[in-house]
């Protein structure tokens, strides 16, 4: 592996290696400053240390996304992403200003949305206002999956494979992870309930995976605290719905009934009955990126359910 330069970037097999090397702006910040400079963008470089890629913004209104070869698919992810959502949604979401290819990098300048990044707001806002903004995502993941799937359609893997592979790794997963055994215990019955419960020929929507804090900006309008834009479309999979209410129910909503009724309502679901608890909670467990003992933000929740059918009543109350 050679350090970047102003020609090109290194070349990288494995994503530890890239990963540590992308924790060193300096070695290549060159050549993202170089990108800026043939695309005439101006203004202070400021690295974001977040997310995977390389991400730099260029004064206040752009931003400059590189993407390595290894993570190609997500570059056609967010590419297909914003031009499939344009126009779309209520909810603003950066627009591409650019596109190229560096050495094999693909890359993308994007124009920075206004806000404050959800994450740092989200813990402090007052119940009312978590509720406020639950609904608004539940309305958000629904308009989203109104747009029509396009070139997303493409997009790999096929729902019905991806949800064949997880169920495949799933008790492997769980168990390296260290999930408690008595919901271990009840994991082969709730996978056998899944191939019921889950959709796996349904017309497919955009699903983007990942309606998180860290992906989306807030904004104060007098004592109101609203959704102000959405970001993020690495990750994009067409399938079924309710996938996309997995990232604010364990992150975001901490069992709260006020908190779960709101998205539900925004996403258009009323009060959940046993059936959606249970295809919810087969999901979480089927998610790329489950980790329940991480990712369950309820205080104490190992001590407060005796298995998977409990758990889903904490998690999913009413």
């Amino acid at each position: 592996m050679t350090d970047a330069s102003s020609q090109g970037f290194p070349v990288f097999t494995d994503a530890e290696s890239f990963l540590a090397w992308r924790s060193d702006p300096p070695r290549w910040l060159p050549v993202a400053t170089d990108i800026a400079r043939h695309h005439g963008l101006d203004g202070p470089a400021r690295v974001f240390s977040t997310g995977t890629n390389l991400v730099v913004g260029f004064g206040d209104r752009v931003i400059l996304k590189i993407f390595p070869p290894l993570l190609r698919a997500q570059f056609v992810s967010e590419r297909g992403s914003l031009t499939q959502l344009k126009g779309r949604l209520h909810l603003p979401i950066p627009e591409i200003v650019a596109e190229g290819e560096r050495g094999g990098w693909p890359y993308l300048v994007i124009t920075r949305l206004d806000g404050t990044l959800g994450s740092e707001v989200w813990p402090a806002l007052a119940e009312d206002q978590k509720e406020r903004v639950l609904r608004q995502i539940g309305e958000t993941i629904a308009a989203v999956q109104r747009a029509p799937l396009g070139p997303l359609a493409e997009i790999e893997p096929r729902w019905d494979e991806f949800m064949r592979r997880q169920m495949q790794g799933c008790r492997a997963r769980h168990e390296r992870l260290g999930l408690a055994p008595k919901f271990l215990a009840g994991l082969d019955d709730l996978l056998r309930d899944a191939a019921g419960l889950i959709p796996m020929d349904a017309p497919p929507v955009i699903l983007i995976g990942e309606y998180i804090p860290e992906n989306f900006l807030l904004a104060c309008r007098g004592d109101q605290w609203s959704l102000a834009g959405l970001f993020d479309f690495g990750d994009v999979l067409a399938g079924w719905r309710d996938y996309d209410l997995l990232g604010p129910s364990a992150f975001m909503a901490a069992g709260r009934p006020g908190r779960v009724r709101n998205l539900l309502a925004g996403f258009g679901y009323a009060k959940p009955d046993f059936a959606l608890k249970r295809r919810l909670m087969a999901l979480m467990l089927l998610h790329r990126a489950s980790d329940l003992n991480s990712h369950v933000c309820i205080d104490g929740w190992q001590g407060k359910a005796n298995d998977l059918v409990e758990l889903q009543e904490l998690i999913w109350p009413g």
